[in-house]
C-alpha cells in the first residue's frame, strides 16, 4: 500500500503554490486587502447596512483571485480535461484542500464562502452529471469560471434534516409547474440568479421519490427573499425565500421528475469529503500554530512546550489528525474507484469527525496563546466560529452519525442511500 502523494499531485500542488506567492499574496497585500484577513476581518467584509451580507468590494476582491487563478490554468482543477480541467479526483481534492486549510487564513483559501484558488464548484459535477443539453449550454461555461452558479433551496423553517418531509409542493399544470413553499439557509442567495429548489411532485412526506428539484430564476414572478440570517460568523449570505404560485416550465427540471434526492445525495457526498479534508487542513494549522508558540513563549523562564499540560492535548489532537487523515485518503480512493456512493458511511465518518476536531483544535490553539489566541488579532476564533457551522450543515453530526450506524447495523444498503438508485 503506497501512502505517498502521486508525483503528478505532488507537482500541481507545487504549481499551486509558486502561483498564490506570485500572484495572490502581492493581491492580498495591495489596497489593504489585508483587512478581509486581520482583525478587522469580520466589519471588514459585512455590510451591516443590507441585511448583512456580503461587502461587494469583498466578493470582486475573490473573484478577481479567482479569474488570475483560472488564468494561471489552477483554478479547474477538478473539472474534465474538456472543460478546461484536469481530470481531478476526490482524493486529489481532498489533498488540495488539506493543503490549502492548512496554510491559515488568507485570499488562496477563505472557507468562509467556499472560495478557493482551486475550485470546489459541486455545481459544475452536478450538472454534467445530472443536467439536460438545454441546461449544459446555458451553465457550463459560467460555472466553469466561478462567473456563475445557483443556490440550493433544500432546507425549510420546518424541515432541516427531515428534507424528505418538505413542504414546498410543485404542482403541474399541462407543461408547466406552479412551486409554493418557503426555504430557508439558501445559501449564495444574494447573488445567484437561480435557486435549486426542492419541491414534492408525489408521494407523501418522507418518502424518498417524488422531490423533483428545479432551477427557478430569482427573478421570477412570486420569489421573494424575506431575510438574511446573522450568524455566528458573519457576513451571512444565507437567506430564507418564499415561493408563491411561482410556475416555471417543465424544463426547468434538474436530474428528472421525482429524483430530486439523488441530486441531493450526490451534492451532499462530494462536498462532505472535501469539507472534511478542509476540516482537517485548518486543524492541523491550529495545532501547529499551537505548538510553534509553545516553543517559544516562556512564561517563568522556561518555554511553555516543556509542560505536560501543553504537551499532551496537543499530541492527543495531531495522533487524531494523523489518523483522519489516513481515514479521508481512503474513503476518496474508494469514491474515486467505485462510485460516489461507494463509500457514504465512511464520508459521514469522516465529516462529522473533521468539524468536531478542527472546533476542538481551534479551542486549544485559543488555550495555548492565552489572552492573544482570544483576540481576532489571531484566526483561531475565526476557524472556530466557522467550522462550529460544519457540525450542523449539510448534515448536522447526530444525522451522520446515524447514518453510519444505519449502515454499521444493517438498516441502510451502503451502496444506494435513500433517495439513490
Amino acid at each position: 500500500m503506497d501512502f505517498a502523494i502521486p508525483e503528478e499531485l505532488q507537482a500541481f500542488l507545487n504549481e499551486v503554490d509558486a502561483f498564490i506567492e506570485a500572484e495572490i499574496k502581492p493581491l492580498e497585500q495591495a489596497d489593504d486587502n489585508i483587512r478581509f484577513f486581520d482583525h478587522r476581518r469580520e466589519h471588514a467584509r459585512t455590510n451591516w447596512d443590507e441585511g448583512g451580507v456580503p461587502r461587494e468590494e469583498w466578493e470582486a476582491l475573490l473573484a478577481e483571485a479567482r479569474r488570475r487563478a483560472d488564468a494561471a490554468g489552477v483554478y479547474r482543477y477538478p473539472f474534465p480535461s474538456e472543460f478546461g480541467g484536469r481530470n481531478g479526483t476526490n482524493l486529489g481534492m481532498a489533498i488540495i484542500r488539506e493543503h490549502l486549510a492548512a496554510k491559515g487564513l488568507g485570499l488562496h483559501n477563505d472557507l468562509q464562502n467556499e472560495h478557493s484558488v482551486v475550485g470546489n464548484n459541486i455545481g459544475l459535477l452536478l450538472m454534467l452529471e445530472y443536467g439536460t443539453s438545454e441546461q449544459k449550454a446555458h451553465w457550463i461555461d459560467g460555472l466553469a469560471t466561478g462567473n456563475k452558479g445557483f443556490a440550493f433551496g433544500i432546507t425549510e423553517p420546518n424541515h432541516g434534516s427531515d428534507a424528505t418531509h418538505m413542504e414546498t409542493t410543485a404542482i403541474r399544470q399541462g407543461n408547466d409547474f406552479v412551486i409554493n413553499g418557503v426555504k430557508t439557509w439558501n445559501t449564495g442567495i444574494h447573488v445567484a440568479e437561480y435557486d435549486m429548489v426542492m419541491a414534492r411532485t408525489s408521494g407523501k412526506a418522507g418518502d424518498a421519490q417524488g422531490i423533483t428539484a428545479f432551477l427557478v430564476p430569482m427573478k421570477a414572478p412570486g420569489v421573494k427573499i424575506l431575510e438574511f440570517l446573522w450568524t455566528f460568523n458573519m457576513p451571512s449570505d444565507h437567506g430564507t425565500v418564499s415561493f408563491t404560485d411561482v410556475m416555471v416550465p417543465e424544463s426547468a427540471i434538474f436530474g428528472g421528475e421525482g429524483r430530486g434526492l439523488q441530486v441531493i445525495q450526490h451534492f451532499f457526498n462530494e462536498n462532505r469529503i472535501r469539507q472534511a479534508a478542509s476540516s482537517l487542513g485548518a486543524a492541523q494549522y491550529c495545532v501547529a500554530e499551537a505548538v510553534q508558540y509553545a516553543k517559544e513563549r516562556k512564561p517563568f523562564g522556561k518555554p511553555l512546550a516543556s509542560n505536560q499540560g501543553i504537551q499532551f492535548p496537543l499530541v492527543e489532537l495531531q495522533t487524531q489528525i494523523e489518523m483522519l487523515r489516513a481515514l479521508i485518503h481512503k474513503t476518496a480512493w474508494i469514491m474515486d474507484t467505485e462510485g460516489a456512493f461507494a463509500a457514504s458511511d465512511k464520508v459521514s465518518m469522516c465529516n462529522f469527525w473533521s468539524n468536531r476536531l478542527c472546533c476542538e483544535a481551534a479551542d486549544r490553539a485559543m488555550q495555548v496563546h492565552g489572552g492573544l489566541g482570544y483576540s481576532r488579532h489571531k484566526p483561531f476564533e475565526h476557524i472556530y466560529r466557522h467550522h462550529r457551522r460544519y457540525r450542523i450543515t449539510e448534515g448536522a453530526e447526530e444525522i451522520q452519525m446515524r447514518r453510519v450506524a444505519g449502515y454499521l447495523f444493517g438498516f441502510m444498503n451502503q451502496k444506494a442511500p435513500k433517495g439513490v438508485k
